[in-house]
């Protein structure tokens, strides 16, 4: 596994400006909001030649009766249990205070290597004479950084690395699943996420729109090897008022287009709303394998046949992906959780699946025989034969005569020969028709 390097501090000091110029990507929101990070954000960085996995972290606030803040420092405690390494971050701006020297009391007593950074030492030459005080923290020479600027950061870096492990030790990463859990706030998304996990890995309250950056679980079990993607809630577009909000749902995309599989929560008590079907949209869209997953089913009741309404429902309000397994569970109790695996494992093979030519014109040939290509106006539609070209999402190309004449309900038929002949019933496929000589249409 890779060496783990967690960035905490106080709320306001640049963690998350830090982190953005170490990974060199803007992945982390930067606002000068206290508490904008609240959970902990994930991101690969490398330094001569040695990679390691970043960590962002909420502020911590050593004595709080803030909800919010309290759940991020219980956040930020377990990304120091599981760092190699922690980079303590401070502010010369604010001096050393005494905030600063209870964090730093708090990760002595962790055991863990510690490297001092003092941020927002922009300007060169002499350092600021209140750097020095930092010296008064017992851990060690502070390093001066700028992470506006970069300066200092290869120090930090530097210092860092020299308690990596020996490069042998770190195994090599597996072909992990990368699932994405989607939704309007509010679904149970990060409950989920802790009830597989089995720890307190994502910031859980009622207060909606709690999680609002992606964040990235590794986790094994006798399935496999996955990584778990919690996004913020998607509200509607009107609701999105705040710049965080607007971050988030772009998080939330870009969080789906890395995925291999999205599980699409929907509240049980609610049924699908109009923001859901724009939430399932944007994964169809994307050519992403799919389960709508039904969570707080503990929280209805049932007759014998709720299940069965609630499915139809299902597939008449979301009719553009009927391809996608539906599993009623509770993130609360446990229940068919464990079944989650089994499907995200079928569904990402299915995105995945090459068939070779000759089996696919064999179900050509067949659906032909059965159901005759159109014809109009006396000129009938010969298809000429079908080939795939790309997988997550399958893509075939079909090549025939005169796409005009390749009218929308074939093509439909053919999708669904496809599919029941090779089971691809978790993923979207694309059926592209090229004329002879032609570009596909």
């Amino acid at each position: 596994m890779k060496p783990i390097v967690a960035i905490v501090g106080r709320p306001n000091v640049g963690k998350s400006m830090l982190f953005n110029k170490l990974i060199g990507r803007r992945l982390s929101i930067v606002e000068d909001t206290p508490g904008v990070t609240r959970d902990r954000i994930y991101g690969e960085a490398d330094w001569n030649g040695r990679s390691f996995t970043l960590i962002d972290t909420g502020g911590i606030e050593p004595r709080t009766d803030d909800q919010i803040l309290g759940f991020m420092r219980h956040q930020a405690q377990i990304a120091i249990e599981n760092a190699t390494v922690i980079i303590f971050l401070t502010d010369i701006r604010t001096g050393l205070t005494a905030a600063d020297q209870e964090v730093a009391n708090m990760l002595l007593r962790s055991g863990k290597p510690i490297v001092l950074g003092v941020n927002k030492m922009d300007s060169t030459g002499a350092p600021d004479p209140d750097f020095y005080e930092f010296y008064n923290l017992g851990l060690g020479d502070p390093i001066a950084v700028s992470a506006v600027h970069g300066h200092g950061t290869g120090d930090l870096l530097d210092a860092c690395v020299q308690y990596f492990p020996p490069e042998d030790e770190e195994e090599e990463e597996d072909d992990a699943i990368k699932v994405a859990l989607i939704g309007k706030p509010n679904v149970g998304k990060s409950s989920l996420i802790n009830k597989i996990l089995g720890e307190e890995r994502v910031i859980v309250s009622d207060v909606a729109g709690t999680t609002r950056d992606a964040i990235d679980s590794r986790f094994t079990n006798d399935k496999g090897s996955f990584v778990l993607i919690d996004t913020a809630g998607m509200r509607r577009k009107s609701k999105v008022e705040e710049d965080i909000e607007k971050y988030s749902v772009l998080r939330s995309t870009m969080a789906i287009d890395r995925s291999d599989v999205c599980l699409i929560l929907i509240d049980a008590q609610e049924g699908v709303t109009e923001q859901d079907t724009k939430v399932a949209g944007l994964a169809h869209e994307a050519g992403k394998a799919s389960i709508i997953v039904v969570n707080k089913w503990d929280l209805v009741e049932k007759d014998g046949k709720t299940m069965d309404r609630m499915t139809e429902e299902i597939r008449h309000d979301l009719g553009f992906m009927t391809y996608a397994p539906i599993l009623f569970i509770s993130a609360l109790t446990g229940q068919r959780v464990d079944k989650l695996f089994d499907l995200i494992v079928a569904v990402s093979n299915q995105a995945s699946m090459r068939i070779t030519t000759g089996m696919l014109n064999n179900v050509l040939a067949d659906a032909q025989t059965r159901v005759q290509p159109p014809t109009d106006k006396g000129r009938r539609l010969k298809i000429y034969y079908m080939t795939q070209v790309g997988i997550r999402p399958p893509h075939f190309v079909v090549f025939c005569n005169d796409a005009k004449l390749f009218h929308f309900s074939y093509r439909r038929y053919l999708e669904n020969c496809i599919r029941s002949t090779f089971n691809l019933t978790g993923t979207p496929i694309i059926l592209s028709v090229r004329q002879k000589g032609d570009k596909e249409v």
